[in-house]
């Protein structure tokens, strides 16, 4: 008698539980952090509130994502066996032990947050270093990358040791910032390879036009921003080298041929997740320069933009190709990819149009959000947690 398959498979491979708790944080940390705006209670009572909503979106939010990204992509990229099983469920346990942490600040020992909130980033390195290390390549480096985040939120831990808000503040910055070379790095391998591909396949003959020379410049113009951000976030220099990573951002984008995507969410969406990086330099630039107080926002532009839309466009494509299903998603998930970007461009621009809306703006922009990541939950959980529709494993 043949043994029947599990209905469920959790654990089989990397991308499996973090893209559904990627997606979960997405929706409960933030109306989470819109019950704690509206009631003006403080989560982290030695730090501003809003600092407990951005350290769990780049820590809970963005920080499981990149799990489930790499934990699916060092396999392909070295040849090596997937991670599946009890050490996947280790980082899992792991990584909401910090987040539980972090909702109860305020009620456990200190030291006993700390340990929580810092141990998941070091055991997916620790996971990841074996099959990176021994086929060193261009991906390699990435785990420096994981270990500077990782160093970012051991600076904001200590900043709420010492009650010191510009010491947690400036390791949000050097989180945020690391996120964008990433998407620099990683965005820039992946949207004009699966934009070419998907054209291809609809029989449009399209080649992208990428260059080494520009893909070097922008990367370092990147590194330079950040560099510069976390030195002297409001000096001079700062808004020079946000305004040329702009320019050089927008250049790069241009040659991938986004504007021949419309009729394929799953591919326009990686266009608009990866615009949003020239367009934080660019209210970066203006915000530091021209002192334009709307283009504060910045932040948000890259966080929520960036971040937030590249996370959804990855999560959904990955799925399914990583579950054998075809890359049409579903009309459900289409929406979604509209809400976002609309929650996102009322929360960057919103207050430049309706000033003295802006709890309004925040509210609704929010619960944009987390209609979008809801939408998402529902359509992809099944696919997360079911086997492969061709049998299979993984």
């Amino acid at each position: 008698m043949s043994k029947s398959l599990p209905r469920f498979v959790p654990f089989a491979y990397g991308f499996r539980p973090f893209f559904l708790l990627a997606g979960i944080q997405a929706v409960v940390s933030v109306c989470a952090w819109l019950w704690l705006y509206r009631g003006g209670m403080a989560p982290l009572a030695a730090l501003p509130p809003q600092y407990w909503h951005v350290h769990e979106m780049i820590y809970g939010f963005i920080v499981a994502a990149i799990a489930g990204f790499m934990l699916t992509a060092v396999p392909s990229w070295t040849g090596t066996r997937g991670f599946a099983g009890r050490p996947l469920q280790l980082l899992v346990f792991l990584w909401l032990a910090g987040r539980v942490a972090f909702m109860f600040a305020n009620s456990i020992p200190f030291w006993v947050l700390a340990v929580l909130e810092l141990a998941f980033l070091p055991a997916l390195i620790v996971t990841l270093s074996p099959s990176l290390l021994r086929t060193i390549n261009r991906n390699t480096p990435l785990l420096l990358v994981l270990l500077v985040i990782w160093l970012s939120d051991l600076i904001f831990v200590a900043g709420l040791a010492q009650q010191d808000v510009i010491l947690s503040g400036r390791g949000l910055r050097v989180g945020l910032d690391l996120v964008l070379v990433l998407i620099t790095v990683i965005g820039g391998r992946i949207v004009p390879a699966f934009t070419g591909s998907a054209l291809r396949s609809s029989g449009i003959d399209a080649r992208m036009r990428s260059y080494a020379l520009l893909d070097r410049t922008t990367i370092a113009l990147m590194l330079a921003f950040a560099i510069a951000d976390i030195a002297a976030s409001q000096h001079a220099l700062t808004g020079y080298i946000a305004a040329v990573a702009a320019l050089a951002q927008v250049w790069r984008l241009s040659g991938w041929q986004g504007w021949r995507t419309g009729s394929q969410p799953v591919v326009w969406i990686l266009h608009v997740a990866y615009l949003w990086l020239p367009i934080g330099l660019c209210l970066k630039a203006l915000s530091v320069l021209g002192d334009v107080w709307w283009a504060a926002y910045w932040q948000h532009a890259f966080g929520a933009g960036a971040a937030g839309t590249m996370i959804l466009a990855v999560m959904t494509r990955a799925s399914l190709g990583h579950t054998g299903r075809s890359l049409q998603v579903h009309k459900v998930i289409a929406v979604a990819y509209a809400l976002l970007v609309l929650s996102v461009t009322v929360r960057v621009f919103g207050p430049a149009l309706l000033p003295m809306q802006y709890q309004g703006i925040v509210v609704v922009a929010g619960s944009l959000w987390v209609l979008a990541f809801a939408m998402y939950l529902v359509i992809y959980t099944p696919i997360l947690l079911r086997p492969r529709v061709d049998g299979k494993a993984g």
